[in-house]
């Protein structure tokens, strides 16, 4: 993944390619949708993992090494970065609003890519399971990749995640504070998220660590292709009641993992703003 999001992709211009930040390894072959087939059309499917192979060496090591990846994270220069971050006064007000007067903000993690083969997304499921554990306004924590082994499945439990048995393909219709945990995901499946939840009632109560919108926005720009913008339309509107927040990335220990990632909070006052 060299490519970092504001380095956009002249090939990517139809509404099937345009994702700005490019898919690191670990999330080739996926099938949150068919090639052809756009995912809003889509439905939830039932789900279980394509490789079932039980291998209690694999699994131990793949545990030893979550925790080693654990440990290195909680002591970066780059998690003390992020952590101020979240604590930041202005910023954990900004929680605290999406929170209201419940007590938890459910977590769903969605496209994390295999952990077992390669190292961005060990370090994105070790973030977000560090921020459970240092803020204990987060809920439980819910996992989904298509890609997901019966091993690593098993791995994901037994550090407390529970990973889904159905493909919601971004889907979540929102009845409760949720944070959606998403870095380097497709364009499809901030769209999806977007759109089921495209009322004033779920969208402030709706956090997301995703991609910059702000460099779609741009990638739009140069392209001009109604067809792509037509399909990523709420992406393109949500700027006009969202504040993006960026996340530093200062190591290159962990710019692969988190290049070009920003929280995103909405906050729409008026059913005008949801209009096209």
């Amino acid at each position: 993944m060299a490519a970092t999001a504001k380095h956009l992709s002249e090939k990517s211009c139809s509404a099937e390619e345009w994702i700005v930040v490019l898919p690191r390894r670990g999330k080739k072959n996926r099938s949150f949708s068919h090639p052809g087939v756009p995912i809003q059309q889509k439905k939830e499917q039932s789900w279980t993992p394509t490789d079932m192979e039980e291998d209690p060496e694999r699994e131990s090591k793949l545990m030893q090494k979550m925790q080693i990846y654990l440990q290195k994270l909680e002591v970066s220069d780059f998690f003390s970065s992020f952590l101020e971050q979240m604590q930041n006064p202005d910023m954990l007000n900004k929680f605290l609003k999406v929170l209201g007067s419940e007590e938890n903000m459910q977590m769903v993690i969605y496209g994390i890519g295999s952990i077992e083969s390669f190292e961005p997304p060990r370090f994105q499921l070790c973030l977000a399971i560090l921020i459970k554990r240092n803020f204990d306004w987060i809920g439980e924590i819910e996992v989904f990749d298509p890609i997901i082994s019966l091993i690593e499945s098993k791995i994901l439990n037994s550090l407390g995640c529970s990973v889904l048995s159905v493909n919601e393909q971004g889907r979540r219709q929102i009845q409760k504070p949720t944070l959606f945990f998403m870095p380097h995901c497709e364009a499809d499946l901030y769209e999806n998220l977007l759109a089921v939840n495209w009322v004033i009632d779920r969208l402030v109560r709706l956090v997301l660590l995703g991609n910059s919108f702000g460099s779609y926005e741009q990638h739009m720009s140069l392209c001009k292709n109604l067809a792509a913008s037509n399909s990523r339309k709420h992406i393109l509107a949500v700027k006009n009641f969202s504040e993006e927040v960026m996340i530093e990335t200062f190591s290159d220990d962990y710019f692969r993992a988190f290049h070009g990632s920003s929280w995103h909070f909405f906050s729409p006052v008026t059913e005008a703003e949801l209009q096209f």
